[in-house]
């Protein structure tokens, strides 16, 4: 049984531990109101360009003059996986959510015979993943030193893959990240990036605009930027969650310091108690004595 002294020190330490989370918490709160406004602020454009990017992809159809990017390489052999976690741990079980999605996928695409290749966004990510497929990465984006997430970094990203797909270097690429709905909610997703793929939109998106120049021309311009949107909304995405998960965490963990304190409050107490009581019956025992 601990003594006076180590549980009074344990008190003190988990009184520490709670104001840091509380800290924490704050801290994570402010943010999440930045994030959560520039990720529902970035959906109706990201939302809008997919449309108007899907309109454009059903009057092509299949035709031979399609841009690469929307007709794809004609296989499906090579896979890129840009999996965007975050760069600090402290958030719950985000990190894990996505990692658990990818290694699903990774795992289906191998038994399938495929070749998987990955890129990282985040380092909290790529330390969970280089563990079972360390030997599949073939590179890193590191966000730590950025401050305010910008579409320059998503840019960036995106001429990397780009890049890559030019080069003949994969055939589908896929984007994992948490989509944000709420403080006690993230969504796992995967979207297909390359070739670009679209929701089903109605003949009416196609009919009502005539376009100059030719639609190819247009999408040959667009799908570029179209993959920087979706990356960009992805990681304004993920940063909004980052700040829920963690927020939530740290509430957590705030309540549990508190139990705890009570439960070595009342130990401290009960202890207390039982060394005054050990202390009068040794005086009353030496008064009889006498």
């Amino acid at each position: 049984m601990p003594n006076l002294k180590d549980l009074k020190n344990r008190i003190g330490s988990v009184k520490n531990t709670r104001k840091i989370t509380k800290a924490m918490q704050m801290v994570a709160a402010a943010k999440l109101r930045r994030a959560q406004e520039a990720a529902e602020a970035g959906r109706p454009y990201a939302d809008r360009m997919n449309a108007v990017l899907g309109g454009l992809a059903a009057s092509v159809g299949g035709s031979d003059t399609a841009p690469k990017l929307l007709s794809g390489t004609g296989a499906d052999q090579v896979h890129l996986l840009v999996v965007m976690t975050s760069e600090r741990g402290l958030c719950g079980g985000f990190n894990s959510t996505i990692v658990k999605l990818v290694r699903a996928k990774a795992s289906e695409l191998l038994a399938a015979g495929k070749t998987v290749k990955m890129l990282t966004v985040g380092k909290k990510g790529r330390e969970q993943l280089k563990r079972d497929f360390g030997e599949l990465m073939i590179d890193h984006v590191d966000l730590s030193e950025v401050k305010n997430l910008g579409y320059a970094n998503a840019h960036d990203i995106a001429r990397d893959v780009l890049h890559r797909f030019d080069a003949g270097e994969f055939d589908v690429a896929t984007i994992f990240y948490n989509r944000f709905q709420s403080v006690i909610s993230q969504i796992p997703t995967a979207q297909q990036i390359i070739p670009a793929s679209f929701e089903d939109v109605s003949g009416e998106e196609a009919t009502l605009y005539d376009y100059e120049p030719e639609e190819e021309a247009i999408l040959a311009d667009l799908l570029p930027r179209g993959v920087a949107t979706q990356i960009f909304a992805a990681l304004l995405e993920n940063g909004a969650s980052e700040q829920g998960a963690r927020m939530s965490a740290m509430d957590n963990a705030t309540r549990n310091a508190g139990d705890m304190i009570d439960k070595l409050t009342i130990q401290y107490n009960r202890s207390r108690q039982a060394v005054i009581t050990n202390e009068l019956i040794e005086i009353i025992s030496g008064a009889e004595a006498l």
